[in-house]
């Protein structure tokens, strides 16, 4: 439906010779890339949202024009050189490389990093002897709370400070380098012969490539991992909860997706699934367990549901209603309330048999997006990042509400140029209006529309 309304351009545009047209594209994409991930602080939001606006417009142009074959692969080779050209920028819309730089020089110098709280550190003998440094303190943006990444996710950043040593510009290249890996297997994943045009939705997708490759967010490994899994979950399910199990250990977000598996598979296959599941899980633990781990990762887990509030939907809006009956902000309550009702909403779409939610691929494809979508619109937290992996999934299906949410979430950084800190309410109201109406048109629109492969 999006694209058929983006289709319609001018007729005199189809005139300009395609090798001329991708060149200007990619010069356009490139310069756009480089300015925001090099020289543009998430403070400056005129300048942000004008960058995120023309990368958008390239991107929304490139989707729907008649590229032949030859073109669409050298479009997948321009969104690789586009992450390429980020490989030495150090994030500056996001700050949370300080904590994996943090979390690395602990683990690299032999000590757990679930154990310590930065705070604590400072005037600890561990501060010198594991490499740490106020300058590197100060960076943290949460350092009064134990690290929740888990075990894999420790594992690139300790590998990533182990080969860099003191040098922060490296670690932040050594751990981008693994997300450009990841991204490389996630492109081949959704690349189809048939379809050639679905692995650009996710390639070349502005928010993406920012939030991940630029400001060092490990979805991007998630995602692969996530797609192997589904890849993998009929003909080789022992492999597919393997997957899962690695991407379980970069972020437990995944484990939302196990009411879905469960349907899928049948009680006693995933059986076999969630032991296998749980055997890797617990195999990766393994070397960090102690009794202060599950203490201080519970604690954080507590406070990302009860304390941390960013971007919401359902949640500022029954929080607004808290406030009105209480008088005060009841996130207490609300924030697990809305996590068990999000819970149920998921186990229903993983058992559900309606209509366009086959057992083939695509209804797989289809359950495990809405079951995201479930969850972010309960969440306390929504950062434009979460969203990326539903923009990986959507190319399976029907469904392009997360490629127009990615347009829209940039719009969040407005909160970045407030002093002090505060979210714009109608920057919310037209992100959420936006979403929830395109999601309205696209499931109505379901039952007449035709699944991709």
């Amino acid at each position: 439906m999006i694209t058929g309304l983006l289709a319609k351009l001018p007729q005199f545009f189809q005139k300009i010779p395609a090798w001329l047209l991708f060149g200007l594209l990619v010069a356009l994409s490139a310069t756009g890339y480089g300015w925001l991930g090099y020289d543009t602080p998430r403070t400056n939001f005129l300048q942000l949202i004008a960058l995120f606006g023309v990368l958008f417009a390239l991107y929304g142009l490139v989707l729907v024009w008649p590229w032949s074959r030859r073109y669409l692969h050298a479009w997948v080779g321009a969104a690789v050189g586009f992450r390429l050209l980020l490989l030495w920028a150090i994030p500056n819309l996001s700050d949370d490389y300080a904590r994996f730089v943090w979390d690395g020089r602990l683990l690299a110098h032999g000590f757990n990093p679930y154990l310590y709280l930065p705070t604590s550190l400072l005037n600890s003998p561990v501060l010198v002897q594991a490499g740490l440094t106020k300058e590197l303190f100060d960076g943290l943006n949460s350092p009064q709370y134990f690290t929740v990444y888990p075990p894999l996710n420790q594992a690139f950043f300790g590998l990533a400070a182990w080969f860099s040593g003191q040098n922060v510009w490296l670690n932040i290249v050594c751990l981008r380098s693994f997300i450009l890996v990841a991204e490389l297997g996630t492109c081949w994943l959704l690349y189809a012969p048939k379809y050639p045009r679905r692995v650009l939705i996710y390639a070349l997708n502005p928010l993406v490539i920012i939030e991940l490759t630029g400001n060092l967010h490990f979805e991007g490994i998630v995602i692969f991992f996530v797609l192997l899994a589904f890849r993998w979950l009929q003909t080789r399910p022992i492999l597919s909860a393997v997957a899962l199990v690695l991407a379980v250990g970069t972020k437990l977000l995944p484990l939302l997706f196990l009411p879905l598996i469960v349907s899928q598979l049948g009680w006693r296959r995933a059986v076999v699934y969630c032991a296998t599941l749980g055997v890797g899980t617990g195999l990766l633990f393994w070397p960090f367990l102690s009794t202060e781990l599950f203490q201080n990762m519970g604690k954080s887990l507590d406070l990302y549901f009860q304390k941390f509030e960013f971007n919401g939907s359902l949640y500022y809006v029954a929080r607004a209603a808290g406030f009105w009956y209480k008088g005060y902000n009841v996130i207490q309550t609300l924030g697990p309330a809305l996590s068990l009702l999000a819970g149920l909403g998921i186990v229903w779409i993983g058992f559900s048999k309606w209509a366009g939610f086959g057992q083939n691929f695509q209804g797989l494809m289809c359950r495990a997006l809405l079951s995201l979508l479930v969850y972010f619109l309960a969440a306390t937290t929504v950062h434009p990042w979460y969203i990326t992996t539903l923009v990986a999934l959507c190319g399976f299906t029907v469904f392009r509400f997360p490629v127009v949410w990615s347009v829209l979430l940039p719009l969040t950084y407005a909160a970045y140029a407030a002093v002090p800190f505060r979210e714009n309410g109608w920057f919310l109201l037209l992100e959420y209006a936006t979403l929830l109406l395109f999601v309205a048109l696209e499931v109505s629109y379901l039952s007449k529309a035709t699944w991709t492969k």
